[in-house]
């Protein structure tokens, strides 16, 4: 019942009130190109700045790898392997164990974002379908990357697609990957029922290329429902966390986290209906609570390798949402 709810178009409507209705007639199932350009206006207002910011000479960004570079770092222990060059003298002498200098070169820092158009994506009982929040987001990080002269690429996977589009600078880059999202085949395609297989194999496999995508130091912002996320995909996102800058928005709807009010709800993916019946408490409880465990869970994969997890839902507004979580990251 649950699976139902979250892979499938859902039309979802009270049978006996219309005050109790959890899905509204005019919710956005879909974007355009035109209204994703629109959006460059309001990316004005983010501040697509790194987590630390770093120091302007010789580029934007200080890189996270410590090496002989122009800017420096820190003294500690000397290690094995360490160039006897920066070996720090003072600190030596003072402490009488060998100490060595670190640098942070500086760096350009590259923008990727990964965007889900898996079936589970195209599910909303209020605002927009998942997928319509996914492309709105990423368009107003896209114009805010190319406001700021950061070289941009994305990465945009369904589990019949993937498309990759590797960093560029400029608006050519950006207007080339909103077109892409906007025509993608997953927009026809999304009354198709969910399998659960095949959407973990494409959430893997896309993890996979993003690895060999993704260039050292960059800034990756996926934009999911992680919808199932598995060991191997979260081992992938903390193998990308080692050399990157990772930032999850995790888009979901209203009705995943809570069960609508005590009632018989009908639904349907537009051609199979079913009745929901949502007054046990055993029911509504155990619901919750599953809803609550994916979140702790993704919560603390983030937590551990010091990725920022950003929530959006399908009824947010995602300008003030990305707003905000970007205030929080820097």
């Amino acid at each position: 019942m649950i699976s139902l709810l979250r892979r499938n178009k859902a039309q979802i409507a009270s049978q006996t009130s219309s005050d109790s209705s959890v899905m509204k007639d005019d919710g956005v199932v879909s974007v355009s190109l035109d209204s994703l350009i629109a959006l460059h206006h309001s990316a004005e207002s983010l501040a697509l700045k790194p987590a630390r910011i770093r120091a302007l000479s010789g580029g934007d960004y200080r890189s996270p790898f410590k090496g002989r570079g122009m800017e420096f770092d820190e003294v500690r222990a000397y290690s094995q392997g360490d160039d006897v060059r920066t070996l720090d003298w003072r600190v030596t002498a003072r402490t009488g164990h060998p100490h060595t200098k670190l640098f942070r070169e500086e760096r350009e820092r590259p923008v990727l974002l990964f965007v889900d158009m898996r079936c589970a994506m195209f599910f909303a009982t209020q605002g927009a379908f998942k997928a319509v929040r996914a492309a709105q987001a990423a368009a107003l990080l896209g114009w805010s990357a190319v406001q700021q002269g950061e070289r941009l690429g994305g990465l945009i996977f369904s589990e019949g697609s993937h498309i990759e589009l590797r960093p560029r600078r400029g608006k050519p880059p950006l207007l080339h990957l909103l077109q892409k999202l906007a025509v993608h085949p997953a927009w026809q395609k999304h009354n198709t029922a969910s399998d659960p297989l095949a959407s973990r194999i494409a959430l893997n496999q896309a993890l996979t290329r993003l690895r060999s995508v993704a260039q050292p130091g960059s800034l990756i912002v996926l934009l999911s429902d992680f919808a199932d996320l598995n060991e191997q995909g979260s081992a992938q996102l903390a193998q990308l966390a080692r050399h990157n800058e990772l930032m999850l928005v995790d888009i979901h709807d209203p009705l995943e986290k809570e069960l609508p009010p005590p009632g018989q709800y009908r639904l349907g993916d537009g051609a199979n209906f079913m009745t929901l019946y949502t007054s046990d408490n055993r029911l509504r409880e155990n619901y919750r609570a599953r809803f609550n465990q994916q979140q702790e869970t993704l919560q603390q994969l983030c937590r551990r390798y010091k990725m920022t997890l950003l929530p959006l839902a399908t009824n947010d507004n995602p300008l003030r949402a990305l707003q905000q979580g970007l205030e929080v990251r820097v």
